[in-house]
């Protein structure tokens, strides 16, 4: 099973982030992009790739430890940017010191459980659209691409979505097809309500 952990922007913050993409659909080049289908969009804490069913038990005790250990945090969706030539994004604000604490969490308890996860840092943001196709590019398009990505991204940096509660982990499946990317969320864990005494 192709597996990854997440947290889900609730419904509203997603429109909110529609409704700024919009208008970059109609930018030059946005006709060659892969675009994400909005059910997909997440925030990635780790990517595990692919996890034997076996594995997936001691993967999920391991990591239902973790959101009782870190607190209900308040995020955005605002901004934009581009990695590299490749990917557009929308990025994260608010509470982003919280959410960097909880992707390290459950980093450590993938590790606990034996399971390699993606080794890049962490960088909070939700994929918009890639560069390319998946059934290959020629380079001199990607690079015409590449431009126009950057563009896209300018467009979205006065983009500042309304904060929302950041309030469960998502232990996420990836089902990959001829269309987008399928999402289901495998088994979820509520972040501690803590209450002052």
């Amino acid at each position: 099973m192709r597996l990854f952990v997440a947290v889900n922007p609730p419904g509203t913050a997603l429109q909110e982030l529609v409704d700024a993409a919009a208008e970059l659909r109609g930018m030059s080049g946005a006709d060659r992009l892969r675009w994400s289908d909005v059910a997909g969009w997440h925030l990635t804490l780790a990517f595990l790739g692919e996890v034997p069913a076996a594995d997936i038990p001691a993967l999920a005790e391991e990591i239902g430890r973790v959101p009782g250990e870190h607190g209900v945090h308040r995020l955005r969706l605002e901004g934009g940017g581009c990695f590299g030539d490749k990917v557009l994004w929308a990025g994260v604000g608010g509470e982003t010191w919280a959410l960097r604490r909880l992707a390290d969490g459950v980093r450590g308890a993938v590790e606990a459980a034996g399971i390699e996860s993606d080794q890049h840092g962490f960088h909070p943001h939700v994929t918009l659209a890639r560069a390319g196709s998946s059934h290959g590019t020629r380079r001199a398009v990607q690079r015409l691409a590449a431009g126009e990505l950057r563009l896209m991204a300018a467009a979205l940096e006065g983009f500042r979505g309304s904060d929302w509660e950041a309030a469960e982990v998502h232990l996420m499946r990836s089902e990959m097809g001829y269309g987008p990317a399928r999402y289901t969320s495998v088994r979820s864990w509520p972040l501690a309500r803590w209450t002052e005494t």
